[in-house]
C-alpha cells in the first residue's frame, strides 16, 4: 500500500516538474518590507545596473533606497545594495515630472500607489500620481527607460546630488553633447570613500530645452557641483525612451557602452533579461503544486543572484577608489559588494553548485582586491575596503572552492593572500595571536572576533594540508582551538576575558550592546557561544557531553525573547527563544542536532523557522536578506540540507521542505531529489537516506557525492 501510495506520489511530481516559466514564481517585492532591506527595480543577474526606485526617505530600513512603508518615489537610480545594512549608492539618478515648479527642491517627492505598482524580474512598472507611467528594465551596464507622460510637454531630472544615509556628492558633472546624449559621473563619499561612476544617456525624443540647477560652474551646455543638477524638456506625444550606461572609468567608456545599446528596443531588452533570470532558476526545478511554497523558495534563489555585482567595464577596465586605472585580466568580469561576514555561510557554498562558471571571477576579483588593498576583501564596495563585521571570511569562501577542485584561479597566490589576512597587523589578529584570543580590553567584539578567527584558521589548515604545507597545518590547527579559552563552564557560554586572562563581570547572556565596544557583535551569548561549526564533537567535551550540548541547544529556543541594553542591536531579529533567524550568527545552529544525534529536533525548528521566519510579500523576511545570505538559507533548508561547516565540502541533513527536486550540476549531471512521507504518529524527521540504491546516514552528505548525480531518497516522518 505504502509502495503504491509513493509511486502515485512520484508520478505526481514528475509532472509538476515538466518545464514551466519559473520567473512567475518570483515576488520582487518579497524583503522589500520589515527589515529586509531588498530593492525591487529591474536588473539581470549579477548586473552592474540595479534600476531601482528610491523613495527620498532616509533611515536604516531604506538601505536599499526603497522601502514599502513608503508612497513617494524620489528618483529612478541606477545601482542599489540588496539586503544590507548600511545605505550607500543610489547612483545616478533620474525622475520624470510633467512641469518644473518644484526642479530646484533638494528632493521631488512624486506620491504613488502600490496599486499602480508590478515588477517581475528584470522588470518594474509604476505610474506616479502625476500621471507618468515608468517602465524599468535593464542590461548587464545598461539601463533601459521608458516613461509615458500625460501631456505633450514631459521633462526629466537628472540629479548627482541625490543621496541618501550617509552617502554624499563630493563631485558631479553633466554635459548635453547633443540633443539626443547627456553624459556626466558622479564621485561620492559614503561608507565607501572614493565612489567613482561614470554615465552616458541616449534618448530617443530630442531635447527641446534645459535647465542647470545647484551647479557651481556652469558653462553653455555642462555643469560641474555636488549638488548639479539638469531638467530636460521633450516633446511627449510618444513615449520617451532613455538608455543608461555605466562606467568606472569614464564617460567615453559609457558612450561606448550606450552605443552597443543602440539596436536594442525596450521590449526585447526586458524578455532577455526575464530570459536569463529563468535560465538561473532553472537549475533548481522543485515542486511548484503549493504556490506560497514554490513563491519563497523561487523569491530565495532569485535574491542568491543579486550580489556581488559586476564593477569593471565591458573591456576590463576598471578604477580603484584611489584613482588607479587597472585592467581585470583574470576572468571576464571583476566583481564588487562582498559582505563576506554573511555570505561565507550559505551563500558561497550554493555557488559552488549553481555559479560554477562565474565563481572563479568572483574568487579572482577577491584575489584582485589582496592585489589592489593589500589584504583580501572583509567587506568591498567599489574597490573600498570598508572593513565592516568580524573574521576574515573571504578565507572560507576561497578554502571552500579550493578543497572542492573548483579551477579558475591561482592556489599559490590564494594560499598566500589567505596566509597574509591570519597574519594582518589590525582588526585585533595582533592580539588574537599574542593571547590566543581577543581580550576585550585590547579589542570590542572580542568574543565574536575569537569564535570566527578560530573557524578562519581551521579553513587555512585545511587548505595547508592539501597543499603539503605541513608545518602552517599544525600552526593553524592549533589556532583554530582557540575557542575553547573563552568557554565559561559554569555557565555554559562563550565569555569575553580581558588580557588577564579573567572573565568580565558582570554577565548578562541576553545583554545586546550595538556599539564597537559590545563583547558579541550584533547578537548576545546566545548566538555566538555555538559558532563552533569546524568542531561540534570538541565544543560538546566543553559541555561535558553531546547530550549536554543538546540540552543547551534546547535552552536557546526556550530562552526569553528579550534583550538587554541601553544599545540593543536592530539586527537581533526573527527570535524563537534566543535563537535569531534574522541575523546570520543563527543559521547554522539547527544543524548542529543532525550532528548530535538528533535529527528530529532539527526537523522540529526548520519547519518552525521555514514556516514562520518565512513569508510571503513585503514583509517576507525577518531580518536583512544580506546581499542573499538569509534566501540561501531557504534554498538550502528546503533540499533538506545545509553547509554547516561552509568549507567543509559536507552538507548536513535537516529536514526538506519540497517533495521533489531536480538540481542541475557544475558537471552537466543532475541530481533528483524524491521525498517520501510516512504518516506515524509522534514521530518526526527523517527516517531514512538512500542515495543511489544505497542506505546512507542520517548526517551529511558530500560535495564529491552530490556531484555523481543520480537520485538521492529522503523519507521523512510527517
Amino acid at each position: 500500500m505504502k509502495k503504491a501510495l509513493f509511486l502515485l506520489l512520484t508520478g505526481i511530481t514528475s509532472v509538476q516538474l515538466a518545464a514551466q516559466q519559473l520567473t512567475k514564481f518570483v515576488d520582487v517585492f518579497s524583503g522589500t518590507g520589515g527589515h529586509g532591506h531588498v530593492y525591487p527595480g529591474a536588473t539581470v543577474p549579477f548586473g552592474m545596473v540595479q534600476l531601482s526606485p528610491d523613495n527620498g526617505n532616509e533611515g536604516w530600513d531604506w538601505s536599499s533606497g526603497y522601502h514599502y512603508s513608503s508612497n513617494t518615489i524620489a528618483g529612478f537610480s541606477h545601482m542599489h545594495l540588496s539586503g544590507t545594512g548600511i545605505g550607500d549608492w543610489c547612483d545616478i539618478s533620474l525622475l520624470p515630472l510633467t512641469d518644473t515648479s518644484q526642479i530646484r527642491n533638494t528632493k521631488i517627492k512624486i506620491p504613488f500607489s502600490h496599486s499602480n505598482e508590478k515588477g517581475k524580474p528584470g522588470f518594474y512598472s509604476v505610474q506616479l500620481d502625476n500621471g507618468i507611467q515608468c517602465d524599468l528594465t535593464a542590461g548587464e551596464r545598461t539601463g533601459f527607460h521608458r516613461y509615458s507622460f500625460p501631456s505633450p510637454a514631459g521633462w526629466l531630472r537628472f540629479d548627482m546630488g541625490f543621496a541618501i544615509n550617509w552617502d554624499q556628492c563630493t563631485e558631479g558633472m553633466l554635459q548635453l553633447v547633443d540633443d539626443h546624449t547627456l553624459i556626466g559621473y558622479r564621485y561620492s563619499t559614503g561608507w565607501a570613500k572614493g565612489q567613482k561612476v561614470y554615465f552616458a544617456a541616449k534618448f530617443s525624443l530630442p531635447v527641446q530645452h534645459f535647465i542647470f540647477i545647484d551647479d557651481s560652474v556652469s558653462l553653455k551646455n555642462s555643469a560641474t557641483g555636488n549638488k548639479v543638477k539638469i531638467a530636460l524638456q521633450f516633446n511627449t506625444i510618444a513615449p520617451l525612451l532613455v538608455k543608461v550606461s555605466l562606467s568606472t572609468v569614464s564617460t567615453d567608456k559609457a558612450l561606448a557602452e550606450v552605443k552597443k545599446a543602440a539596436a536594442q528596443n525596450f521590449a526585447e531588452v526586458a524578455i532577455t533579461a526575464e530570459n536569463l533570470w529563468e535560465k538561473e532558476l532553472q537549475k533548481i526545478k522543485i515542486n511548484t503544486d503549493n504556490k506560497e511554497l514554490a513563491t519563497k523558495f523561487y523569491t530565495s534563489l532569485y535574491h542568491t543572484c543579486l550580489a556581488p555585482v559586476i564593477s569593471n567595464d565591458a573591456d576590463g577596465a576598471y578604477q580603484t577608489h584611489d584613482n588607479k586605472l587597472r585592467h581585470f585580466n583574470n576572468g571576464k568580469n571583476k566583481y564588487t559588494v562582498f559582505s563576506q561576514w554573511d555570505v561565507f555561510r550559505a551563500l558561497n557554498p550554493l555557488f559552488t553548485i549553481t555559479q560554477i562558471k562565474r565563481l572563479p571571477d568572483i574568487i579572482n576579483s577577491m584575489l584582485q582586491l589582496y592585489e589592489d588593498n593589500g589584504l583580501l576583501p572583509v567587506w568591498d564596495l567599489s574597490t573600498w575596503e570598508a572593513n565592516t563585521m568580524t573574521g576574515y571570511h573571504s578565507i572560507p569562501i576561497i578554502a571552500d572552492a579550493m578543497l572542492k577542485n573548483i579551477k579558475g584561479f591561482d592556489y599559490n597566490t590564494a594560499y598566500t593572500a589567505m596566509r597574509k589576512s591570519a597574519f594582518q597587523n589590525q582588526r585585533g589578529v595582533p592580539d588574537y595571536i599574542r593571547f590566543g584570543y581577543v581580550p576585550q580590553d585590547k579589542h570590542g567584539w572580542s568574543v565574536t572576533m575569537t569564535l570566527e578567527y578560530a573557524y578562519d584558521d581551521w579553513c587555512i589548515a585545511q587548505v595547508a594540508k592539501k597543499l603539503g604545507k605541513v608545518s602552517d597545518y599544525n600552526l593553524f590547527m592549533k589556532r583554530s582551538m582557540s575557542y575553547k579559552k573563552l568557554f565559561d563552564r559554569n555557565t555554559g557560554f562563550m565569555r569575553a576575558k580581558n588580557s588577564n586572562g579573567k572573565f568580565i563581570e558582570p554577565f548578562d547572556p541576553l545583554l545586546s550592546e550595538h556599539g564597537f565596544e559590545g563583547q558579541y557583535v550584533e547578537g548576545t551569548a546566545w548566538q555566538h557561544s555555538f559558532f563552533v561549526p569546524h568542531d561540534i564533537n570538541g565544543l560538546a567535551v566543553l559541555y561535558g557531553g553531546k547530550e549536554k550540548l543538546v540540552k543547551k541547544l534546547d535552552q536557546l529556543f526556550t530562552a526569553p525573547s528579550e534583550l538587554h541594553g541601553e544599545n540593543v542591536s536592530a539586527d537581533v531579529s526573527g527570535l524563537i527563544g534566543q535563537y535569531a533567524h534574522g541575523n546570520e550568527p543563527s543559521h547554522h545552529i539547527i544543524y548542529m542536532y543532525t550532528l548530535l544525534g538528533h535529527p528530529e529536533k532539527a526537523a522540529k525548528w526548520l519547519k518552525v523557522v521555514a514556516d514562520s521566519i518565512y513569508k510571503t510579500g513585503p514583509d517576507g523576511l525577518s531580518g536583512n536578506d544580506d546581499c542573499g545570505q538569509m534566501s540561501a538559507w531557504y534554498v538550502w533548508s528546503s533540499l533538506g540540507m545545509y553547509p554547516m561547516n561552509p568549507a567543509s565540502g559536507e552538507y548536513v541533513f535537516g529536514y526538506p521542505l519540497v517533495d521533489n527536486a531536480i538540481i542541475q550540476l557544475p558537471n552537466k549531471k543532475q541530481l533528483r531529489l524524491q521525498v517520501n512521507k510516512l504518516y506515524q504518529t509522534g514521530r518526526d524527521g527523517i527516517a531514512s537516506i538512500e542515495f543511489n540504491g544505497k542506505k546512507i546516514p542520517i548526517t551529511i552528505i558530500s560535495h564529491g557525492q552530490l556531484l555523481q548525480g543520480g537520485k538521492l531518497i529522503i523519507n521523512v516522518y510527517k
